[in-house]
């Protein structure tokens, strides 16, 4: 999109091109004309292969000719490199293009000039149709460019992007009711600045909303959504599960009734893609629009929730909810509002469009899309994608510097990298921890240690170059000069040496990291966190089958320089009189003993941050002759800490318990922070957690425990706090795929039945949350309880397991407390 509008560029005679080794060249020709392929050209480069051997590249002028060319090279043994990279991707990652782009062409006025920022893949290539469709007899949707040559665009100009909010009410067999359509765009036309209208099926009726369109039947409510979305000229729909759910069953409607779903800028049909590995996940390309959905963006963006239904979300973020009197069976509100009450189901419409709306306003998602776009060149509507992200920055740097990439497999081998390194922790109830936090540790690893995929080649070269060098010379004078071989490469693990000098993802971070720290201080969250999300991503992407520059030789040079890291750590604080109790990945806790007051604390927290940091620098500088980027933080004082023992082992007397691993508890600041404990996870019950809140705020601050303990057990037996003891809980396969059958799925099941023979749809599946209790007749889903709660399970199963977690390091016991309460009921 430029500042005039859509903007489709049309670019001519760009060939797509795949490499072999160049001893292959001759017989691939030969292959080709005997099968009647069409070659446009090939090329002898100077370019090579991580195994050092010369390529040649072979252009096509078709994809077809390409596709088949590619096969049948592989068919006869020739290995094909780079023959998955997409035309259009590579197009624009070599010309490091990603969200901005400037471009002359022609256009029907003539020759044309402009940049287009918020360039991506549906904005940039899903338009097939060169007639440009129109509003009406005089208006274009878009500016036609052909004959159009790009270059990545310097200047940045602050170019908005219209959003429009868009969500379905339907029957439960996907007869529509109404659709609902909001937008509340600044700096743009007042249609687009406040827009809101709920297209409902029926009759008009007497003071309704102005914003409800009565429609005449379903084919006429098609249709003028089409009209409206047209009309609107929206650049981005967003909404809730909106491509799967909205939009694939308004597709399924328009196919029912044979109209063309003519939403994209030239009057095209969505297309649309499955994906390979769940039939119940979809893609849809819009020509000239982007879907957006709030849940994979924020997935993308880090967000987690108990659950990602709207109303949780909106709750969590927004204070406020769905407009509906029960969240869970609003299935039976709607169908009831449709027949009786449109008007209430309009305002429920247009409420869930609203909310979506504010959502993405809260969370700055469509900024945080739109920058991870300009950092990465992904489009701004693609769901995960860091290594696509990391072959966008990494290949155009590669093919600079003489090499092609590897293929997936090619550096596949029997070496495992290890995961973070996490510590054995020592069990018990503390005051004064200190949490100490390496600043983003594995990419200052990947920073000071130079770890790199072509900087692991060029590293084990200069290497086999010195040692034959070494073994090859008898000269004394030659002995003399030669350098040590610190001073050419950088140790790492598993026979792993990186250059100190020919790499690039060392300095990608950096300039990464400064990026960061400005926009930290211009305190653009936003792009911060899309930064942050970057750098992480990236040890990842290193340690994944699915990226094209695996090595096990470079992610373990990572988390095993990292294992190396926190062990060095931990014994050189120990040496000055403190307690290391734990370590987990980038974190040492250590107890400083119960007589510091808060300021000790602090201080002596700080003196352990600079003294880690130079220590760093110094054994760095002696043992591998390079400059630390290793930043160790003091985070947190807890003035109590909890780190329990593993349940099972938790008699007080055992000398040799074993601490838990990422589960603890501590006081700081007058919050208590709960990590990996029940509080935090969504399978425990309500009740669970408002009893482990409570019990250890009782146990940090010193206060009797013994009162409340009974006051819970005795209130959960007599059905006070039945609201509380439901679980609820993902289902993460399909229900077929089940080998044992847990309680979760079984509630599913039982549920799945019932509703069937109620003549409803199942609604329990793959990747839906059920909600279920234990009741003395067995687990039941909570909308088909009929029976009373077995109160002895919940004391023994959410209750008691939290309590031993604390009491016996106070020296209390649950059982004794509530020895006279057991089977009372």
């Amino acid at each position: 999109k430029s500042s005039s509008g859509p903007v489709k560029l049309q670019i001519n005679s760009e060939l797509a091109v795949f490499f072999i080794e160049h001893h292959h060249l001759d017989t691939a020709q030969r292959i080709l004309i005997d099968q009647r392929i069409p070659l446009e050209k090939s090329q002898q480069l100077s370019l090579k292969t991580f195994t050092q051997q010369k390529v040649a590249a072979l252009y096509f002028s078709s994809m077809r000719s390409f596709y088949r060319a590619r096969d049948a090279l592989k068919t006869a043994q020739i290995k094909c490199y780079e023959d998955d990279i997409r035309a259009d991707d590579r197009f624009l990652m070599e010309r490091h293009i990603t969200a901005d782009i400037a471009y002359v062409g022609q256009s029907k006025d003539g020759l044309i000039g402009n940049q287009i920022n918020n360039v991506n893949s549906h904005l940039r290539g899903n338009i097939s149709d060169n007639k440009i469709a129109e509003l009406d007899k005089t208006t274009q949707r878009y500016q036609l460019v052909t004959q159009a040559q790009c270059k990545r665009s310097k200047k940045q100009d602050d170019i908005s992007l219209t959003m429009l909010s868009i969500d379905i009410e339907c029957s439960i067999q996907g007869d529509l009711y109404s659709i609902g359509l909001y937008a509340n765009n600044t700096n743009s036309s007042d249609m687009k600045e406040n827009f809101q209208r709920v297209l409902m099926i029926g009759e008009p009726e007497l003071n309704c909303e102005p914003y409800i369109q009565w429609q005449v039947d379903e084919r006429q409510l098609l249709l003028q959504f089409i009209d409206e979305v047209n009309l609107f000229d929206a650049d981005i729909f967003i909404g809730w599960n909106v491509i799967d759910f909205d939009f694939f069953l308004l597709q399924k409607r328009c196919d029912l009734y044979g109209i063309k779903f003519a939403i994209g800028r030239d009057g095209s049909n969505p297309y649309w893609r499955t994906n390979a590995n769940n039939s119940d996940q979809h893609f849809i390309e819009i020509a000239g629009r982007v879907v957006l959905d709030g849940i994979d963006l924020l997935k993308t963006a880090t967000y987690n929730f108990t659950s990602f239904s709207l109303d949780n979300v909106a709750h969590s973020l927004l204070g406020r909810g769905k407009k509906v009197v029960d969240v869970e069976n609003r299935m039976q509100e709607i169908i009831n509002n449709f027949n009786h009450n449109k008007s209430a189901l309009a305002t429920y419409n247009l409420e869930d469009c609203r909310l979506v709306w504010l959502i993405f306003e809260k969370t700055q998602l469509l900024a945080f899309a739109q920058l991870r776009s300009q950092l990465t060149g992904l489009a701004i509507d693609r769901v995960g994608g860091s290594v696509a992200a990391f072959t966008n920055l990494y290949l155009p740097k590669l093919h600079r510097s003489g090499y092609i990439a590897p293929n997936m497999g090619d550096c596949v081998s029997d070496l495992v990298s290890p995961g973070g390194y996490v510590m054995d922790s020592i069990p018990g109830l503390y005051n004064n921890v200190l949490v100490l936090d390496f600043k983003s540790l594995y990419p200052s690893i990947i920073g000071t240690f130079k770890i790199d995929p072509m900087g692991l080649i060029e590293g084990l070269t200069q290497v086999n170059v010195h040692k034959s060098v070494v073994e090859n010379s008898a000269d004394i004078e030659v002995e003399q000069q030669k350098r040590d071989i610190r001073d050419v490469v950088i140790s790492g693990f598993d026979g792993a040496y990186f250059s100190r000098t020919k790499h690039f993802l060392p300095d990608i971070i950096q300039s990464l990291w400064s990026e960061r720290d400005k926009a930290k201080e211009q305190k653009n969250a936003a792009l911060s966190q899309a930064i942050k999300i970057i750098m992480n991503s990236f040890y990842g992407v290193l340690g994944s089958t699915g990226c094209r520059f695996f090595d096990p030789r470079l992610s373990g040079s990572i988390t095993k320089r990292s294992h190396e890291i926190l062990k060095k750590t931990s014994i050189w604080i120990e040496k000055l009189g403190h307690q290391v109790i734990y370590g987990d990945t980038d974190s040492i806790f250590v107890s400083i003993g119960a007589d510091k007051t808060p300021l000790q604390a602090s201080q002596l927290g700080i003196e352990l941050q600079n003294f880690i940091n130079d220590k760093w620098k110094l054994t760095l500088a002696q043992d591998f002759k390079i400059s630390s980027q290793l930043d160790i933080e003091y985070e947190t004082h807890f003035t109590k800490f909890l780190m329990p023992k593993i349940r099972g082992l938790n008699h007080i007397k055992d000398q040799k318990a074993i601490g838990t691993k990422k589960r603890y508890a501590g006081l700081s600041n007058g919050v208590i922070i709960f990590k990996g404990l029940e509080t935090v996870r969504s399978d425990w019950t309500e009740l669970s957690k408002d009893f482990q809140q409570e019990l250890y705020r009782l146990v940090f601050h010193d206060e009797p425990i013994e009162a409340y303990i009974k006051k819970i057990v005795d209130e959960l037996k007599q059905g006070t706090h039945d609201d509380k003891l439901i679980y609820q809980k993902k289902i993460r396969r399909k229900l077929s795929d089940y080998v044992s059958t847990p309680p979760h799925i079984k509630a599913a099941l039982i549920a799945n039945t019932k509703l069937e023979a109620q003549g409803l749809k199942q609604k329990y599946k793959h990747r839906s949350t059920i909600r279920y209790v234990i009741t003395l007749d067995g687990v039941q889903p909570v909308e088909f309880s009929d029976s009373k709660l077995d109160y002895d399970f919940y004391v023994e199963k959410q209750l008691k397991p939290i309590a031993d977690d604390i009491l016996p390091f106070i020296g209390k016991d649950f059982e004794s407390i509530t020895g006279n309460q057991m089977g009372l009921f």
